[in-house]
């Protein structure tokens, strides 16, 4: 059964609906053993996200966030030190896996709308010391989620990767929604993903697949990976019954991206009209759009709650703060309809 699509859901991407072709693929797919490396149509996915992301191998998993562990798991030892942006998902959102699962000393730094600055990664990259943790990793997030939906320009990327390299650190980019990223520069996610030593992208969130990620890397890098997605209880066997919307996901919905970015920016366009909400344009580079609510008399969380008495969901992230997602399930009018709504409450 579909969600009630009376809604307009701006909470998260992750609330797409999988398309008729996608649900026809999954009936149909040839499946074998994942876990034995037999199931064709996540073997095909594998090799996809491979080509399409410029790396030698991929591996199938079942979300974000364990890919982004694994990719932890793989690249540290325990009591090696992880810099990373403060808001990141992998450090407040992933319940302290780097901590719990890997054993990684987590680095903070803050970035300006979650973009970190290579001069102070270069600064705060540790030398060898008999008394001080390995930095071992240097995380990045693009687009970032708590950034606004920000990305890194290649150029930065590479800027970053060539300060990590030259001290021996690896680099992992959460690119949960690089195709965002991509067609929001017109640039191919390869161009992305090139100065990473791996990456992870998700295929549930605006490709709009019901599952899954792919983290993508070297061979001898994405080998070692599968090892710790086993041990973290990702082995899935006969998997092609997800793995087949997820090929329809990167074959079919990577270029209708752009009419997301198009409604994000007519949102954010019309709150920026709207008295007592402060937003910042230059943040709204993708689909993720963040404001916040700057009345003494209107508070986030009862502008949330009546906007819900009004049939749209919204995500309310801070005390005065709440996100919006743009995705294929909202249309140009449910954008439209979001914004009288907000207008009404504000001037109520």
């Amino acid at each position: 059964m579909n969600r009630d699509d009376r809604f307009v859901d701006l909470r998260s991407d992750t609330v797409t609906i999988p398309t008729e072709t996608m649900r026809e693929a999954m009936r149909t797919a040839v499946v074998g053993d994942d876990v034995y490396g037999e199931d064709p149509t996540v073997n095909r996915l594998e090799a996809l996200a491979a080509e399409r992301l410029g790396k030698e191998a991929a591996l199938f998993v079942p979300s974000g966030t364990m890919g982004n562990q694994i990719a932890l798991l793989t690249h540290g030892r325990r009591g090696e030190e992880v810099i990373l942006e403060e808001q990141c998902h992998i450090y407040s959102f992933e319940v302290g896996g780097p901590a719990f699962l890997a054993g990684l000393l987590t680095r903070p730094l803050r970035g300006t709308y979650g973009i970190l600055d290579p001069l102070e990664i270069q600064e705060t990259i540790r030398p060898e010391s008999l008394h001080t943790p390995r930095t071992a990793l240097v995380c990045l997030e693009s687009p970032t989620n708590r950034g606004g939906g920000t990305i890194y320009a290649p150029t930065l990327l590479q800027d970053i990767s060539r300060v990590a390299h030259n001290a021996g650190v690896a680099v992992h980019l959460d690119g949960a929604r690089i195709f965002n990223a991509a067609v929001a520069m017109g640039i191919p996610a390869a161009e992305f993903a090139r100065p990473a030593d791996s990456v992870m992208f998700c295929v549930s969130k605006s490709l709009a697949a019901p599952i899954g990620s792919l983290v993508v890397g070297g061979h001898e890098f994405i080998e070692r990976a599968r090892r710790f997605r086993k041990l973290l209880g990702g082995g899935m066997r006969q998997v092609g019954v997800i793995a087949a919307a997820g090929i329809v996901a990167l074959e079919t919905m990577v270029d209708r991206l752009a009419e997301d970015h198009k409604n994000a920016r007519l949102l954010a366009n019309g709150l920026a009209q709207i008295d007592g909400v402060e937003i910042d344009l230059k943040q709204v580079q993708t689909n993720i759009v963040i404001f916040a609510v700057r009345r003494p008399d209107v508070s986030a969380s009862m502008l949330t709650q009546k906007l819900r008495e009004g049939r749209i969901l919204v995500h309310q992230i801070s005390a005065d703060s709440i996100r919006c997602l743009t995705h294929k399930d909202v249309s140009r009018e449910g954008v439209l309809q979001t914004l009288e709504l907000i207008r009404q409450i504000m001037v109520s």
